[in-house]
């Protein structure tokens, strides 16, 4: 007859193998997803390329920041504009 112990030793061992590789594949998983993300991000415009998150270099670099740019910088050229056509300085 074969001794109980050594059962639940082995069942016990193997469901702890299982849970461990388990753990294993979802920390790879995790770190795997998170790299694609910002790949993703940064290729899109949506992260900066640098570490910088604030500030005017963060801005440039970012989609949201180029096109808050390309607005003021219009909104700018049609101030000036109107200026000049009613001669205000």
């Amino acid at each position: 007859m074969t001794d109980l112990s050594s059962i639940t030793s082995s069942a016990t061992a193997f469901v702890a193998n299982q849970t461990a590789q388990i753990g294993k594949a979802a920390g790879a998983a995790k770190n795997i997803f998170a790299a694609t993300l910002t790949r993703v991000q940064t290729t899109i415009g949506l992260k900066p390329k640098a570490g910088f998150i604030a500030g005017p270099t963060y801005e440039a670099t970012t989609l949201t920041g180029q096109t808050k740019a390309a607005i003021n910088n219009t909104v700018t050229s049609t101030v000036n504009a109107a200026k000049s056509v009613f001669n205000i300085k």
